[in-house]
C-alpha cells in the first residue's frame, strides 16, 4: 500500500482548499508554513465538532509546518455571525478569558506544543493594546486611524454578500455594526499573522467561515501580502445525526467526559454519520475506510460492530486503550445483558414530606438529570425514570422505597439514591 502524501495528509476530510495550486506552491517551497487557525472562547468546553479543526492542525505539525493558534478573546466580545439567524449576546471579558484558558488547555490533547510548531496569539494583543510584549517591542497596536483604514479596505455590499447577512437583511431582523465589524476582525488577525511571522500561509475554518477566510485572502493583498490558502472543513454533526455539534443543542460529545460517557454517547449515533465520524476523528487507513464505507452500503457488516470500533478509537485517543476497553465491557453489561454498571454516582434524597413521599421532578432537576420541569415530566411520563428497573408512573416516590434504590433516566445515566442526613 502507498503511504500518502503531504497533499494526501492534508486533503483528507477537506470539503475546500483555495486555491490548491497556491498550496502546492507553499508546499514546494520546502520550508514550514504557517499555518493559522482562530478559536473564540464563547463557551468553556471543547467538544469533538472543534476536534475537527484541531486535528488537522495536528496534520500540518506532523508535516513539519507551525501552527499558529489564534485565540479570539477580542473576537469572541463580539460574537461571530456565522450561521446566526439573530444579534448573538455579547460575552464579558472574564467570561471570554476564563473560557480561552480552559481552550488552551484542552488543546493540549490533541496538538503538539513544541514552540517550532506551536504558538498561541491572543488577537487582543492587537486589537486591545493588552500585550505588553508587543508593546515593548515597540510594534503598533490598533488604534481608530488603523480602524479608518481597516474599515476602507471593504465595502458593505461585500460584507451583505454573506448568506447569513442577506437572509437577515431580507427578513427584516437586525444587524448591528459589531457583526459587520467580525468578518474584518477575523481577516486582520491574519494580516497581523502575516507581519509577526513574516506570512499567513494557510488559514483553516469550517465550512460556515468560507466567507470570513476568503475575506482574510483578499485583506493580505491590500495590505501587501501573498494570500493565505483557505481550507474548509466540515461540520461535524451531533449525536442526534442532523444538527451541528453544539453545547446549546445538547448534542454534543466533550472531550474531556468520562470514558463510559464518551463511549455511550459515540455507540448513540446514527448509522449514516459512520463514515464522516471515522474520517474526522481518527486516524484509520483510507484502505480502512473504503472497507467501512462498502461493508456499510452493502449491509455486509453490522453498524453495532462499526460503532464499537469507533467509539474504542475516539475513547482511546482521549483516555487510553484501558479505558476504551473497560467502557466497552460496561456499555455491553449495561445494554447488551441489561444489567446495571458496577459503579455509579450517589444521589442524595431530600428529606420526605409529612407524607413520606420525595419529589422526583425536584430531584431530577437539582441532579442535572433533566434541565427543565418540563422535560423531567415529560421523561417520567414516557417511562424514561426507573427505579430499580421499574419505570416510575408518579411524580413523587415514596422516600422508604426510594432509599438505597438505582434511579435510571434514559438509557445511560446511572444514580445509587441514598438517605438524606437527619431523614
Amino acid at each position: 500500500m502507498t503511504a500518502p502524501t503531504p497533499l494526501d495528509v492534508i486533503r483528507r476530510g477537506a470539503v475546500d482548499i483555495l486555491a490548491e495550486d497556491d498550496l502546492r506552491a507553499k508546499l514546494a517551497l520546502r520550508r514550514p508554513l504557517i499555518v493559522k487557525a482562530g478559536f473564540d472562547p464563547t463557551a468553556p468546553d471543547l467538544h469533538l465538532g472543534h476536534t475537527v479543526l484541531l486535528r488537522k492542525l495536528r496534520h500540518f505539525q506532523d508535516l513539519g509546518h507551525k501552527v499558529v493558534f489564534v485565540i479570539g478573546d477580542a473576537t469572541g466580545l463580539v460574537g461571530d455571525p456565522s450561521g446566526m439567524s439573530q444579534t448573538r449576546p455579547v460575552l464579558t471579558w472574564d467570561e471570554v478569558r476564563a473560557n480561552a484558558a480552559s481552550y488552551t488547555q484542552q488543546a493540549k490533547r490533541i496538538l503538539r506544543m513544541e514552540r517550532e510548531v506551536f504558538e498561541v496569539r491572543y488577537n487582543s494583543e492587537w486589537f486591545l493594546g493588552r500585550s505588553p510584549q508587543l508593546r515593548s517591542a515597540g510594534l503598533e497596536l490598533f488604534d481608530f486611524n488603523k480602524l479608518v483604514a481597516l474599515a476602507s479596505k471593504i465595502t458593505v455590499a461585500r460584507l451583505t454578500e454573506r448568506d447569513d447577512f442577506a437572509t437577515r437583511l431580507k427578513t427584516g431582523r437586525p444587524i448591528t455594526f459589531l457583526e459587520l465589524f467580525y468578518p474584518l476582525m477575523q481577516a486582520y488577525d491574519s494580516v497581523k499573522i502575516a507581519e509577526q511571522y513574516g506570512q499567513c500561509d494557510v488559514e483553516l475554518g469550517g465550512t460556515d467561515q468560507t466567507f470570513n477566510l476568503l475575506l482574510g485572502r483578499d485583506l493580505l493583498r491590500e495590505y501587501g501580502h501573498p494570500p493565505q490558502v483557505v481550507l474548509t472543513m466540515p461540520l461535524l454533526e451531533g449525536t442526534e445525526g442532523v444538527q451541528k455539534m453544539s453545547k446549546s443543542l445538547k448534542n454534543q460529545i466533550g472531550i474531556e467526559e468520562p470514558p463510559g460517557d464518551m463511549f455511550g454517547k459515540l455507540m448513540s449515533v446514527p448509522d449514516s454519520v459512520l463514515v464522516k465520524y471515522f474520517t474526522l476523528l481518527t486516524d484509520v487507513s483510507e484502505e480502512r475506510l473504503k472497507g467501512i464505507e462498502h461493508g456499510l452500503k452493502t449491509r455486509k457488516v453490522n453498524p453495532r460492530d462499526i460503532k464499537v470500533e469507533l467509539a474504542a478509537e475516539v475513547v482511546t485517543r482521549y483516555h487510553s486503550a484501558e479505558a476504551a476497553q473497560q467502557a466497552r465491557e460496561e456499555f455491553a453489561r449495561v445494554f447488551s445483558k441489561r444489567e446495571q454498571p458496577s459503579e455509579m454516582e450517589e444521589l442524595p434524597l431530600p428529606a420526605p414530606d409529612q407524607a413520606g413521599q420525595v419529589d422526583l421532578i425536584a430531584l431530577l432537576l437539582g441532579a442535572k438529570l433533566a434541565p427543565s420541569r418540563n422535560e423531567a415530566r415529560r421523561l417520567v411520563q414516557q417511562g424514561g425514570v426507573k427505579l430499580n428497573g421499574t419505570p416510575v408512573r408518579g411524580v413523587t416516590l415514596p422516600y422508604a422505597h426510594a432509599q438505597g434504590a438505582v434511579l435510571q433516566v434514559g438509557p445511560r445515566r446511572f444514580r445509587k439514591l441514598v438517605g438524606a442526613k437527619g431523614a
